[in-house]
């Protein structure tokens, strides 16, 4: 039987999870909160780290700030992407404003960006507000969703 390491959103243990089970809404070995819950995380200087290098599953980034109109009304479409493609990848936003290193070191020049990352390596970049078609479209063209 195959398996596939995802971190806990909530406490970011690492979790080896039977693979053809992903989408039996698992819970977290340590603090038994979901895997998954059809939302995108929250990604900060202290869990990004775990987060891209301990997934064995895509993560996509979503790179935005609070003041961004584009962000604000991109953030349901994201919503709705996480709420229907995972367990196949994992959300995550990142608040450029709130974690600006981060975004220094990803080289964050207009938001929204998305990030695709892969095994904790980028494998692809898109800037602007994707509406949900576009960005399933996106995803497809990476190889994942």
């Amino acid at each position: 039987m195959s398996t596939t390491k995802v971190t806990c959103p909530s406490c970011n243990a690492t979790n080896r999870l039977p693979t053809d089970r992903l989408g039996d809404k698992p819970k977290c070995g340590k603090c038994k909160k979901p895997i998954f819950a059809g939302k995108a995380m929250e990604l900060t200087a202290a869990n990004v780290v775990a987060t891209l290098n301990h997934n064995e599953i895509p993560v996509l980034v979503d790179c935005w700030a609070p003041w961004c109109g584009p962000c604000k009304s991109f953030a349901p479409i994201f919503e709705k992407a996480a709420n229907e493609l995972e367990p196949k990848l994992r959300f995550a936003k990142l608040n450029t404003e709130a974690h600006q290193q981060v975004a220094a070191r990803w080289q964050i020049r207009s938001i929204p960006t998305l990030i695709l990352f892969k095994q904790g390596k980028e494998i692809a970049r898109v800037s602007g507000a994707l509406p949900l078609p576009q960005l399933k479209q996106w995803l497809k063209q990476q190889g994942v969703g």
